[in-house]
């Protein structure tokens, strides 16, 4: 008879090993035995789990997803104005446990499967719109809806972008860097809005 709750540590523990797979190959070119060793489970157990490694890797986003809603929570609750809100999702952005190789290449992974798979193109939809509405509710209390708009959407190009950088390239700046740029950014606008 199966232990209660060893599902769940299964499941944990292959969702871990696919993310530490993916970011070992740098692509979703791992295998579910590969997945399973690390996890030490089986091959079988694997798929009675997830049912394949497309599923497998679903699930890995949907816990980095969470691990960075989680993170993204956390930082706005201490968070009183606009401004701060908009720099704790940065700093969320670009907090350590989003930012390890593993994960990096996770996300990488999934802006390409994203072009290929419904799943996962709809679940980066609901990432984008997220962290989308997240800036601009806290962005419309300081620019105009236009300014707003603008703000947001490079903002949340250049977050995305410095991953896509920090996976393709070894001359990317660091964490801390990346995430000054991103507010360097920011105090731009501010700046300027407070210029006219």
């Amino acid at each position: 008879m199966p232990k209660i709750g060893m599902p769940i540590l299964r499941r944990k523990a292959l969702i871990s090993a696919a993310i530490a797979e993916i970011g070992e190959a740098g692509s979703l070119e791992v295998t579910v035995s590969q997945i399973a060793r690390r996890a030490g489970v089986s091959s079988a157990l694997a798929h009675h789990y997830f049912g394949s490694k497309d599923q497998i890797f679903l699930a890995a986003m949907r816990q980095v997803l969470e691990t960075f809603r989680i993170a993204v929570r956390e930082r706005l609750r201490l968070a009183d104005t606009p401004e701060e809100r908009i720099r704790a999702i940065i700093d969320a952005s670009f907090e350590q446990s989003q930012f390890e190789r593993e994960i990096v290449a996770a996300w990488l992974t999934f802006y390409v499967r994203a072009l290929q798979s419904r799943p996962e193109r709809r679940l980066l939809q609901i990432y984008a719109k997220r962290l989308n509405s997240n800036l601009l509710f806290n962005l419309r209390q300081l620019f105009d809806d236009r300014t707003a708009e603008k703000v947001a959407q490079g903002l949340a190009s250049m977050i995305d972008g410095f991953y896509i950088r920090h996976a393709l390239q070894d001359q990317a700046p660091d964490r801390e860097g990346t995430r000054d740029m991103v507010k360097d950014y920011l105090n731009l606008w501010l700046e300027r809005t407070a210029r006219t």
